[in-house]
Order: structure tokens, then C-alpha cells, then sequence
């Protein structure tokens, strides 16, 4: 399975399960939801996210996503990053994990997908 990160807030998950498909903010305001590589997650959890709680960390199975997924880096950098087109399908996020920072503020990859890496 080719895995798509998300790091969501957890009140927008639920209301995503309730509603069928999951919105971030950024579809609206970008255009697209924005997803990482397990590799990439941490780096980009801790840049965005750092202390932040009430986080949850969406698997998403890519060959079940029913918007169009674009890899690419609209920063101006040469790493892709996986981009949804669309509402989310929730039927394609296979697992949720509370997502919270550590002590000091930093996140790290669960276990379970660390064994999976």
C-alpha cells in the first residue's frame, strides 16, 4: 500500500466522519489538501505543528483516494509531496492515530508505522 500522511485537527475529523469526506482548510484556501510521505511527516509535523495538540494523523491508502492526487512542490523545491484535489474520501483513511507533541513540543512517527517503514 502506498500510505498518504495528514495531519488534521481532531475536530475537523469528526465532523468528517459524520459528513462522509474530510476538508481541510487548505482545500478552500489552496486549492488542494496537503500530504506527506511517511519520511517526510516528521519534518513537516515539527515545522507546522510543533506544541500543537487536539492532532490526529490520518492514513490515507492512496489507490483508494477518489480525487485526483498530484505529487509535486509548488514551494519552489525539488521534493514532491502528495496533493489531494478534493474532499477526501474518508473510506481511504485506513488508520488514525492521536497525534500529540512530545515534551518538548516535537513530534515523532507512531511505532506502528515506523515498523511499517
Amino acid at each position: 500500500m502506498n500510505i498518504i500522511l495528514h495531519v488534521a485537527e481532531r475536530d475537523q475529523w469528526d465532523k468528517a466522519q459524520a459528513s462522509g469526506s474530510y476538508r481541510a482548510d487548505s482545500l478552500d484556501s489552496q486549492g488542494y489538501i496537503h500530504g506527506s510521505q511517511p519520511d517526510q511527516l516528521v519534518r513537516v509535523a515539527n515545522f507546522l505543528f510543533w506544541g500543537r495538540t487536539g492532532l490526529v494523523l490520518l492514513c490515507i491508502d492512496r489507490s483508494k483516494v477518489a480525487p485526483e492526487i498530484r505529487d509535486e512542490n509548488l514551494e519552489g523545491g525539488h521534493e514532491l509531496f502528495p496533493h489531494i484535489y478534493g474532499p477526501l474520501n474518508i473510506s481511504a483513511v485506513t488508520e488514525v492515530f492521536d497525534f500529540q507533541p512530545q515534551a518538548d513540543g516535537s513530534f515523532v512517527l507512531p511505532e506502528a508505522l515506523n515498523a511499517e517503514s
